[in-house]
């Protein structure tokens, strides 16, 4: 099928629009016409080449929404017409350690977890494309089922930063009482919040920004401290059994590692740039400095659920796909509260002429079989 999107050739480009062929769905596959896609701060590091990994041509989106257009033989979990995600990884080995695990985002098969765009975890010429587009095909297993109550562009966050938080808020077993903060209160800081809350936890919030203070405790925060304020943080000292840091950019680790207590954690899921650590402060309180990515399949479903039942939404702003340039440009100026959604019904109705005409990507399941299971190879 002939599928439009957004994408980039390189760091300096903004994105535009791009045409490729997806192939048809093979056994396991699932094909789903995309509806909304989240745009993550992570996009934007991709498309920049932040990290210095980017496959090139880059169509982004991971925080995937749609709807079933067709299944392949031996489908049996999804129908066509039914309402489901696609999150990070589109594909993984499914028989390591981890995969059996149910933490697939680990995957230490030969190609590693195969994400959804940018291709595997370690580059290898072949690359994937992304949400940022008309349609997407994807193994079954990695196919969440969205529930009813939550509406498809509140879904879309979720897929990324609601498992990206849920995941560490679950391995430090957060629960009643739990004394803990949220460091940075975007994308994925205010979905912690809500979810650390719905577990039970004593949630305090600390922020660079003064401003956001009334919205930070309309989410439920129990506290906000904004980290400018010296005399607060004198009094935070050594206060949290877990502080989870959300911040996606360089920044001074000691002003937050000051605030874990004796045996508590500083826990990262923000994928910065590495800045220099001072450890004392570690080693004097027995501190622990840990990180995670993203969550498995399992917890993806997990979330999801729990997000329906107990009523969390991430705050959306949503967009047409000609406005993901000033979306960028706002993600990086902090100029957004919280979460930008593309609805992609205007990339359809835009029908954009002089679209650059890309390869066909790698299907998360190259054509030797690759990553899938020996059962679903055809």
């Amino acid at each position: 099928m002939t599928v439009t999107g957004y994408g980039t050739a390189d760091p300096q480009t903004p994105l535009a629009p791009v045409q490729f062929e997806r192939p048809d769905v093979r056994a396991g596959e699932v094909a789903i016409e995309v509806t909304h896609c989240g745009v993550c701060h992570s996009d934007v590091h991709q498309c920049h080449d932040d990290w210095g990994n980017t496959v090139w041509p880059c169509v982004p989106g991971h925080e995937v929404v749609g709807r079933v257009t067709s299944v392949g033989d031996g489908v049996t979990a999804f129908a066509e017409g039914d309402i489901v995600g696609v999150g990070c990884m589109v594909n993984s080995c499914q028989t390591c350690e981890p995969c059996k695990a149910g933490e697939e985002q680990y995957c230490t098969g030969p190609r590693g977890a195969t994400l959804t765009y940018n291709g595997p975890t370690k580059p290898d010429g072949t690359n994937t494309y992304g949400g940022y587009s008309t349609d997407i095909v994807c193994r079954e297993e990695f196919v969440l089922r969205i529930p009813d109550a939550i509406d498809p562009a509140e879904a879309a966050p979720i897929l990324c930063a609601g498992v990206t938080t849920y995941a560490p808020l679950r391995q430090h077993k957060v629960g009643k009482d739990t004394r803990m903060a949220v460091a940075g209160v975007g994308g994925l800081g205010h979905m912690a919040i809500q979810i650390a809350k719905a577990m039970g936890a004593h949630v305090t919030a600390l922020t660079t920004s003064p401003g956001k203070t009334d919205d930070i405790k309309a989410l439920g925060a129990d506290e906000v401290i904004v980290m400018s304020d010296i005399p607060a943080l004198g009094k935070a000292q050594a206060s949290f059994e877990l502080i989870l840091s959300t911040i996606p950019y360089a920044h001074d680790v000691e002003a937050y590692l000051n605030l874990v207590a004796h045996d508590g954690v500083l826990h990262f899921v923000g994928n910065f740039i590495p800045t220099t650590v001072a450890f004392m402060p570690m080693l004097f309180q027995r501190r622990t400095m840990t990180g995670s990515l993203i969550g498995g399949v399992e917890q993806t479903q997990e979330v999801l659920d729990f997000c329906a039942e107990h009523g969390i939404r991430p705050e959306i702003k949503t967009i047409a796909m000609d406005e993901i340039n000033e979306a960028f440009r706002r993600v990086i100026d902090e100029d957004i509260r919280f979460r930008h959604v593309i609805d992609m019904d205007t990339l359809r109705k835009a029908e954009p002429s002089g679209a650059t005409k890309l390869d066909a990507p790698v299907r998360g399941l190259p054509e030797d079989g690759g990553n899938a299971p020996e059962a679903a190879k055809s």
